[in-house]
């Protein structure tokens, strides 16, 4: 019984260096039977992560990291609505979809800003409060 090419007795064979050759693919001359491991060409040669060590590796991210964010520009909240902001965590640490639309209503901010700036309020006291363990 012949193995079809990427069925699992194929793949088991072509990991253990006896894989066939693909029907219409030839091998270089005088390279042994299963000496090239095949790949389906759905799937990429390298890993994910060779892809991200690359991108990270590449000029463009460079370019990223250095300041240049690809999205949205950074929020610069003024005073008053760090100290409106501050006021509700401090009340209740996860802010409700009432309070929310309230505050984004107030503070001429968007309800994802505000749900941002809670996440990242979070964070921060976890933080703090880890550190003056």
């Amino acid at each position: 019984m012949d193995k079809e090419p990427f069925s699992v007795e194929w793949l088991a064979q072509s990991s253990r260096g006896g894989a066939r050759e693909m029907p219409g693919e030839s091998r270089p001359e005088g390279s042994p039977a299963g000496s090239r491991l095949q790949t389906p060409p759905s799937v990429p040669a390298d890993s994910p992560r060779d892809r991200e060590a690359a991108e990270r590796r590449s000029p463009a991210h460079e370019a990223l990291s250095a300041g240049a964010a690809p999205g949205r520009p950074r929020t610069k909240f003024s005073a008053a609505q760090l100290q409106e902001l501050e006021r509700s965590f401090c009340q209740q640490r996860y802010i409700g979809a009432g309070e929310k639309r309230r505050l984004a209503a107030v503070l001429n901010l968007s309800q994802s800003q505000i749900k941002t700036w809670f996440q990242n309020r979070r964070m921060k006291f976890k933080r703090q409060t880890q550190d003056a363990r």
